[in-house]
């Protein structure tokens, strides 16, 4: 089943909708499929320009065919851009004036991490480093590769984010399944569907925690300091299966792909089975609802908005393909208090869905500016939007919470 929103191009004026007493404002427009963002320490912002590589397998076969024509008519399937552009607001304007070309002849590129003056990129297939000046616009010297990440022939999520832990000697490396379900054997798994983690001294790549189908989003929970990501479940299983969610890491976990889902609930569809995987598989924490495909995670640890949205989870929804009714095409707020979940998502930025069903943006990248500031990349509308409280104040303290 398919019943994905056709894109239409915004009118001009058009501003998303966020809640009463905030602002939202487009930061950068004229990009090319911005997916992910990353603000480095001087307030600069970097847009990773991106798409499935050219090797996807999501063109192979004719239900490949038929799919790719309908990511395109979403917005997607485009030629990758490549590259990562820089943004920067050089006038306090919450605007960005100039847009810098900062790298390029990259390969799918998705996650960024900076580690004092070594800024780390993940493409498709192989985590990069490169020398970083504070202030640079361009990087031309190339990168080393540090380490080899899962891609090959298949390569079904490509995407590959990162994150940095406060020590700055590891990095957290998300990297999705070869499948929806299994159906590629499951052998095509190995070494997906996890989060690794790579020391950064002495370049060993381990799994930190698996059975996690496609988990994109990152960041650590404030409160608590827990690792939580936001992870795109299975498809094909009815409108109301499976719920995306997002959840605390567990060191050594099993979260049950392929072969069962939200716990124990096996996934018949899956051959061989493996009862023995299915009764450690742990339950994640948080539901976000059916196909929303969330993909953006960030928490917000800064004091600019109001007290409500502290330690809670901006999570960007890129929005579904094959439900009835739609869901996602959104960002979400959801609320913690004490380091856990306490409460009900609620729209935070909405209006990207028009009233006959076509899509004027899609949020996926979620981030934080230099003064507090919610950043939303949408691959769409080809722009960043920024979310600020209407009466934004730079001269208040912007620090993360508690710092």
């Amino acid at each position: 089943m398919v019943n994905i929103a056709p894109v239409r191009a915004r009118p001009d004026g058009f501003i998303p909708a966020a809640p009463a007493g905030f602002l939202v404002t487009e930061f950068a427009g004229g990009l090319a499929h911005p997916r992910w963002l990353y603000t480095l320490p001087n307030g600069d912002v970097l847009v990773a320009e991106s798409d499935a590589p050219k090797e996807h397998d999501e063109g192979s076969g004719l239900f490949g065919w038929v799919r790719k024509q309908v990511m395109k008519r979403a917005g997607a399937g485009v030629p990758s851009p490549d590259r990562i552009v820089l943004l920067r607001d050089v006038d306090g304007s919450d605007v960005a004036r100039t847009q810098t070309v900062f790298l390029r002849g990259l390969h799918s590129p998705f996650g960024m991490a900076l580690i004092g003056n070594q800024l780390y990129v993940a493409d498709t297939d192989a985590l990069l480093r490169f020398d970083y000046v504070t202030g640079t616009t361009q990087i031309t010297s190339p990168g080393v590769k540090v380490a080899d990440l899962p891609a090959g022939p298949i390569n079904h999520h490509w995407t590959k984010n990162i994150l940095a832990d406060r020590s700055g000697k590891h990095l957290y490396i998300t990297v999705g399944s070869n499948s929806n379900a299994g159906e590629n054997g499951v052998g095509a798994e190995d070494g997906r569907a996890r989060i690794l983690v790579f020391d950064v001294d002495n370049g060993r790549l381990l799994p930190y925690a698996t059975g996690l189908r496609n988990p994109n989003g990152l960041s650590w929970q404030p409160d608590s300091g827990a690792l939580w990501t936001a992870v795109n479940e299975r498809d094909d299983l009815g409108n109301n299966l499976v719920p995306d969610y997002m959840t605390a890491v567990k060191d050594g976990a099993f979260y049950g792909f392929p072969y069962s889902y939200y716990g124990r609930h096996v996934d018949t569809r899956v051959e061989p089975q493996r009862p023995d995987l299915v009764a450690r598989a742990i339950a994640p924490d948080y539901a976000l609802g059916n196909h929303t495909a969330s993909l953006g995670l960030v928490f917000y640890d800064r004091t600019l908005f109001p007290p409500h949205y502290r330690g809670g989870a901006f999570i960007g929804q890129h929005g579904s393909w094959n439900r009835k009714p739609r869901a996602g095409y959104k960002v979400v707020f959801v609320p913690f208090v004490d380091g856990k979940p306490a409460g009900a998502p609620e729209d935070f930025l909405s209006g990207f869905l028009t009233a006959d069903g076509y899509a004027m943006g899609r949020p996926v990248g979620v981030a934080l500016d230099a003064h507090g500031a919610l950043l939303v990349a949408d691959d769409v509308g080809n722009a960043v939007w920024r979310v600020a409280p209407r009466n934004d104040d730079k001269s208040a303290d912007t620090a993360p919470a508690g710092k």
